[in-house]
Parts: structure tokens; sequence; C-alpha cells
């Protein structure tokens, strides 16, 4: 698979990642089966698919747990990011950026991934109650040791930001300049889609400028870029999209249209093309130092998602793309 940068450093990635949040987290609890998503984790070293994404609080602890099953034995494989600074109670997600639990929470990781460095530490959300300034400085104490090689920032949650009433990342703007102060920043994740491409104003600009590595989370739009969900069809109550307002009957029926087109695209590229590989294709062709990282917890959507590398799309589909009605249902 092509490889890609991540960051000054020269940290490369294959050019498609692995997002392995759904294996155990937010999606369809009944359907997370751990063998299953061990064999999914393993297709996608095979394929290239070398960076895996988690978070400490995916589970939360079983996501890296798992991971570990897999790194275990094959560490020289992969390209390993976790998250830290959320903290996920019965009912509630609290943010947590004190220097002494940030170091706490690597060594957790570290031991959980059976691994004695992550490839990339991101922070998860800044806590209100620290200077994001403190949380960095004991981030960059972990490269420093040796426990960490590079360092990620994701972006501030979507609807806080819209109800602003400023663009979409101005707040994760500011944050990125005041921890590139402290430490440099190889990455920043945030949500990139043809349907969610609000990253494109400012935030892809920032990186693309400083040689910052961007991964493009929920590149698929929570599986809806894929063609294969069916309005009405229902999910299951810890399901998030069972609570997400592009979710309901209504506005999946009522963008449709952005499907249709992308499945439009794929005709013209070849039988076996599908929606999910010109969406991800379309992410690709935003820049080398664009990385999406789609999640799944099955080997087929895998190998079909590590397939879109091989996909070019001529000016004409970006343009048919860039044309594609926008988004209807949005946190607005």
């Amino acid at each position: 698979m092509e490889r890609r940068t991540i960051g000054a450093g020269a940290l490369t990635v294959g050019a498609v990642g692995l997002g392995c949040m759904p294996m155990s987290w937010a999606y369809s609890g009944s359907r997370q089966r751990g063998e299953e998503s061990v064999r999914a984790v393993q297709r996608a070293l095979d394929v290239g698919s070398t960076l895996l994404d988690t978070a400490d609080m995916y589970g939360p602890f079983t996501n890296e747990l798992l991971l570990g099953r897999v790194l275990k034995e094959r560490r020289a494989d992969a390209f390993v990011s976790t998250k830290v600074g959320l903290l996920v109670g019965e009912q509630h997600i609290v943010a947590n950026g004190r220097p002494g639990y940030v170091k706490r929470a690597c060594d957790a990781s570290l031991r959980r991934l059976q691994t004695d460095v992550i490839d990339l530490y991101q922070l998860h959300r800044a806590d209100p109650e620290v200077p994001v300034e403190e949380t960095w400085g004991a981030m960059a104490e972990l490269v420093q040791a040796g426990k960490v090689r590079a360092l990620g920032l994701c972006a501030v949650g979507a609807r806080g930001g819209r109800r602003s009433g400023g663009r979409l990342h101005d707040a994760t703007l500011r944050q990125l300049q005041r921890v590139q102060q402290v430490f440099p920043v190889s990455a920043v994740q945030a949500e990139l889609s043809v349907w969610s491409p609000e990253a494109l104003d400012g935030l892809l600009p920032w990186c693309e400028a400083r040689g910052v590595g961007f991964l493009a989370a929920m590149p698929l739009g929570n599986g809806f870029l894929t063609g294969t969900l069916t309005p009405g069809e229902g999910f299951e109550p810890d399901d998030v999209r069972a609570r997400h307002p592009r979710f309901t009957a209504e506005m999946m029926a009522a963008n449709q249209p952005i499907v249709a087109g992308l499945r439009r695209i794929a005709r013209r590229h070849g039988e076996e093309v599908t929606p999910a590989q010109v969406a991800l294709a379309w992410i690709l062709a935003q820049g080398h130092h664009v990385v999406p990282v789609p999640g799944t917890k099955q080997e087929r959507w895998v190998a079909e998602n590590a397939s879109s590398v091989a996909l070019r799309l001529a000016p004409e589909d970006l343009t048919e793309v860039s044309r594609l009605p926008a988004a209807r249902g949005s946190w607005d």
C-alpha cells in the first residue's frame, strides 16, 4: 500500500488506516465479537493498513486489550495510535487533563496494548479545568521518556463549535496554536467526509502548511456513505446513530442523493467499485498528509477500504463530488 507521512518526524503509515472503535464501543453492541475483530486487525496489517486507531475510553479499556492480542505478535507491523483525556462513567464522559493522570493513563495503555512504546499519543479532549499547555507538557515528557514517539490532537466536538457561531474548527485551531508552542504537533484528528467537509476550511490547510498529518475520522459518515444502510431500519439503543439527527429515517431518506452521486461515480470506474471506495478516494485526494481512518470490525470491509488507495478520481469526479447536495439533519 502507498505510504503517507505523519508529522515532521517522518513517521510513515499506510495511506488508509483502521479505526478500531466499532469493535468494542458505540456501534451495535450485539455485533461486537472479539475473534472476528482480531481477524479484522490481522487483515488490516496484511494489506498494509498499518495505522491502528484506538483510545483508552473505548470500552472503556477493552479496545486496547483487544489490540494488545494482535500487537503481542505483530508489533513491528503496526503503527499504534491511542488517546488520553476522557473518562467514562455510568451515564457521562468527563475530561481529565491533569499531568499526573496523563502519565498514569499512558502506562496503563502500554500494558493493555502489550507494547513498550505508543507511536502516536493523542489528546482526546482538553480539560477545561487544566490549561492545555500543562496537559501537553506532560505528554511531551512521555516522548522524552521514550514511551511515546509523537503527539496528536483531536478536534473539539462539532456541536459546540456550531453553536458558537464561528467556523466549526476555530476552537481547535486556537488549541493547536497554544500547544504548538510547547511541543510539536505531529497529527490532528477530525471528522472529514463527503457529507462533513468542514475541515477543508481552515483545519486542513493549517496542517498542510506545517507538515502536520491529518487523520480523517468518520470518513464514511458513520456508515451512511457506504450505501449499505436502509432508512427506517433503526439502530440498537447503544448505537450512537440512534441519537444522531442525520440518522432518523426521514433524514437518511433525504440524504440518499449523496450516496446516489457516489454510486454514479463508482460505476464509471468499474462494476466492482463501491460508493465507500469513492468516498475514501475523495479524502485521499485532499492531500498527501491526509490519512482516512475508517472504522470497521469485519475483514471484508477492511479489504474493501484498503483497496480504495488504488482508485484515482479524475478531476471531473472531484468536481461532481463537490457539487453533491449538502447533508441535511446536521447538529444545526
